[in-house]
């Protein structure tokens, strides 16, 4: 019974295509063992099934949310880990203000740890960090006050 619909628009959908076919759903076991037609008296059996979906679906999010948490304040963060190290970005900061371009620094960076230790950076990668960083000077505040925040959720406080 819990497969029919992730939430209460997906079952108003399945209803009225079973309606619209003339189709009706039969529970062949359990405790709601039964012909239930969506146009007619099974319309109460599928707006229970919607509110158990959508109720369902908070719970989910609601312990995804605490898990989330809970691992954030642990100090685990999802995601890979971040490739071009803070030498790498000064590095490529400091050579390209003397003018060479981000194709031939990359050829001399190098992956320090993780699954492609060894190689070098993708100029997506290169290019992303410097993103980042660019945004981190134009918004020195907004950075500092997200790190203070951090640090408040880790500590507890």
């Amino acid at each position: 019974m819990k497969r029919l619909g992730r939430d209460a628009a997906e079952l108003t959908a399945l209803a009225d295509h079973l309606t619209a076919h003339g189709l009706v759903l039969e529970m062949l076991a359990g405790p709601l063992a039964g012909i239930y037609d969506p146009a007619g008296p099974g319309r109460m059996l599928f707006a229970f099934f919607a509110a158990m979906a959508e109720t369902e679906r908070e719970a989910i999010r609601e312990a995804t949310l605490e898990g989330l948490d809970a691992a954030a304040r642990k100090g685990n963060h999802g995601g890979r880990p971040a490739v071009i190290t803070d030498d790498m970005l000064h590095t490529v900061l400091r050579r390209r203000a003397a003018g060479e371009s981000v194709e031939t620094i990359r050829g001399d960076l190098i992956i320090p740890t993780g699954k492609r230790k060894g190689r070098n950076p993708s100029l997506a990668g290169i290019y992303r960090a410097l993103a980042e960083h660019d945004k981190a000077q134009a918004y020195p505040d907004a950075v500092a006050q997200a790190h203070s925040e951090f640090a408040e959720l880790r500590t507890g406080t």
